[in-house]
């Protein structure tokens, strides 16, 4: 027996809200989108549009803060408020999109939607792992600003003073009036 969230995948699959899917490809050409989401409603518009059978992409970092003397780990949206949404523009599908449950709107310039430049979800697609989580780039070098992402000195900014051969990397903060040497796993830092 069918879950009804597998009916409505599988409806979804032949018709998105009314406008019918086409079997020719050059004239389902795919785009990239952005749209703005409701305030904490990512994971509800990202469910809702892939329920419609849209491709969507919600690019994730893990941030740590600090929370009554002790330290959470989570992952948050790289860009707060919006998730990017693939469809044809040429099929006017973009209608279904703005109604979703958990969008406010596509973002647009004029009266239709604007697409995403070419590449720009590809390359954050090869910057992410499967579960869309963003990789850190491991191309530090001396001399680069860097700040911290995770552990006590979350959100503070420093300089990679050297990188040992186990990747352990060597960071100068200014504290309290003077430069600190701290050391810190590469996982740990995010080139500014």
């Amino acid at each position: 027996m069918l879950q009804s969230f597998e009916i409505e995948r599988y409806m979804a699959s032949w018709f998105v809200k009314g406008c019918e899917m086409t079997q020719n490809v050059a004239e389902c050409e795919m785009s990239w989108f952005l749209a703005q989401l409701k305030p904490n409603s990512a994971q509800i518009a990202k469910r809702n549009l892939e329920r419609q059978a849209f491709e969507t992409f919600l690019p994730l970092e893990e941030t740590t803060q600090q929370r009554s003397s002790r330290f959470v780990t989570a992952r948050r949206p790289l860009f707060p408020g919006y998730i990017f949404v693939a469809f044809s523009a040429a099929q006017g599908c973009w209608r279904a999109v703005n109604s979703t449950q958990g969008i406010t709107r596509l973002v647009s310039f004029g009266r239709a939607p604007a697409p995403v430049p070419d590449g720009l979800v590809d390359g954050l697609k090869a910057r992410c792992d499967s579960m869309g989580k963003l990789v850190a780039a491991s191309a530090l070098a001396t001399g680069d600003a860097v700040t911290f992402t995770k552990g006590p000195f979350s959100d503070f900014v420093g300089e990679v003073e050297k990188i040992d051969a186990d990747r352990r990397v060597w960071i100068l903060m200014d504290l309290m009036g003077g430069q600190t040497r701290v050391r810190a796993e590469e996982a740990q830092l995010r080139a500014v």
